[in-house]
């Protein structure tokens, strides 16, 4: 998955109880919800070993 801002490769990022992506380029951080229509493959398997996603 690709950043919005730059185009670098975005990586899930795993705080307590939130996940974010965020950008290996600028360090733009995307809610999940932000970025959901743009989920591809692998983002969406490493995403799947989570029992749940808080949005906040």
């Amino acid at each position: 998955m690709k950043c919005r801002k730059c185009n670098e490769k975005l990586e899930v990022l795993r705080q307590c109880r939130r996940i974010r992506l965020r950008c290996t380029g600028c360090k733009q951080e995307y809610q999940i919800h932000e970025v959901a229509s743009d989920l591809d493959r692998e983002t969406e398997e490493i995403l799947e070993r989570y029992t749940a996603i808080i949005y906040d």
